[in-house]
């Protein structure tokens, strides 16, 4: 269908992105985020990763005036499927052109494209979190940040710890390795992403520019029997003063097959010579950790939104994901932005699978894809958004069962932006 241009309605023209424009785009998220320019090194790695055909760009004359974009991720859900969600990204408009409509014509267009590209999800990450419920995101994860006082908490580890290998490496060197383990973990957690080819790169990513005095990139690996079982990446940036050494451990990212590997990590993490402080962002709320130090308080916790979940297609989206006890219930749902939603649906599923399909039976939950877009990954209760007053109960009982059923025994985690 031809799409109008600027000059015929007044408003900015809104067209999928060229491969040739994508300088000029790019330099238009970039001011309105602030306009600090990018390391040549973080701008080739975005340069690269963008899907030109899935990104849009809004034009007035020859300025970009608004962008978008979504990556072809596969989002794992509960129960360890592997399901195909846009990772909607880049998203800006002019400080020139707020409150002409932009960004819903752009967000319009976006939920369009993925429900014809036969994805049941789109998810994000918001800059400005009040922006996205009105187009159908609820906030489906969180995230913990911490900073260890080391120097005053203690970490308990479990038996086993001392027969773990540890060795620096090279994070370049070793990125085959770090990304195999990864992988292996992708399942084991709903919310985390399957990386295609490229996106490894994002781990080890270290222009100077960001290090705020802190080293180069370091990488120690965990080993077992010759195996590599875990690694951790992280900065250290000395500091002193008049009493000596108190530098931060500036953790990036740890992951491990299995427990005990996982705490030789952080123990090491915890001794680095002259360091008092462990920092670490955007870590699981349920990380193992936190179990183990002897004092919580002075491990500065902070939890905060991580991955906005928007349901595309509510039946195929609750059709791919498993119930950890038996749910029987039919939805009204309410979805005005994408009105392809709306109306009841019979949810009937256990641990084993399920399906969703339109019905003409009575109600027993309403709510709106906001709410089932939060409660998707199984972090965010049914009951708790019931008690908020977000999910009405019309059968008595069915929030209970639902928010059983709709519950991971794992907390859902992003591991990393996008």
């Amino acid at each position: 269908m031809a799409k109008d241009s600027a000059s015929e309605t007044g408003r900015p023209e809104l067209r999928v992105l060229r491969q040739d424009e994508w300088n000029i785009w790019y330099d238009a998220l970039i001011r309105a985020f602030g306009g600090v320019p990018e390391a040549a090194e973080e701008r080739e790695l975005w340069n690269s990763l963008t899907e030109i055909d899935r990104s849009l760009g809004a034009w007035d004359g020859d300025a970009c005036v608004g962008t978008a974009g979504a990556f072809s991720f596969r989002l794992t859900v509960p129960g360890g499927a592997s399901v195909p969600a846009a990772g909607v990204t880049m998203v800006s408009v002019a400080a020139t052109h707020r409150r002409r409509g932009v960004l819903t014509s752009m967000m319009r267009r976006q939920l369009d494209d993925v429900r014809e590209w036969g994805w049941p999800l789109a998810v994000l990450t918001a800059s400005e979190p009040e922006i996205y419920g009105r187009f159908g995101y609820g906030v489906g994860s969180f995230q913990v940040s911490t900073e260890i006082d080391t120097t005053r908490v203690r970490l308990s580890v479990p038996p086993g710890t001392d027969d773990v290998r540890l060795r620096y490496a090279v994070p370049a060197d070793v990125l085959d390795v770090c990304e195999a383990v990864y992988a292996r973990k992708v399942a084991d957690r709903p919310g985390m992403l399957a990386r295609l080819p490229g996106w490894e790169r994002l781990g080890v990513l270290d222009p100077e520019s960001e290090r705020e005095g802190a080293s180069p990139l370091q990488c120690v690996l965990a080993e077992r029997d010759g195996e590599v079982v875990g690694y951790a990446r992280f900065h250290v940036k000395p500091e002193w003063d008049g009493s000596g050494p108190k530098g931060a451990v500036r953790l990036r990212d740890v992951q491990a097959l299995d427990p005990v590997a996982q705490a030789a990590l952080w123990r090491f993490l915890f001794g680095i010579d002259l360091t008092s402080t462990v920092k670490a962002y955007a870590r699981p709320v349920d990380e193992a950790w936190q179990h183990q130090v002897s004092d919580i308080r002075r491990c500065a916790v902070r939890v905060r939104d991580a991955l906005h979940v928007r349901l595309v297609d509510v039946g195929a989206a609750l059709s791919a994901r498993t119930y950890q006890a038996p749910v029987d219930v039919v939805f009204e749902v309410e979805d005005a932005f994408c009105p392809w939603n709306a109306g009841r649906w019979r949810l009937s599923g256990d641990a084993k699978g399920a399906s969703c399909e339109r019905t003409t039976d009575a109600v027993d939950l309403s709510l709106s894809v906001r709410e089932l877009g939060a409660a998707y990954l199984g972090g965010v209760s049914l009951a708790a958004l019931g008690s908020a007053g977000r999910v009405r109960e019309v059968r008595q009982g069915a929030l209970a069962e639902a928010s059983v059923g709709f519950a991971s025994a794992v907390a859902p985690w992003l591991p990393h932006g996008f």
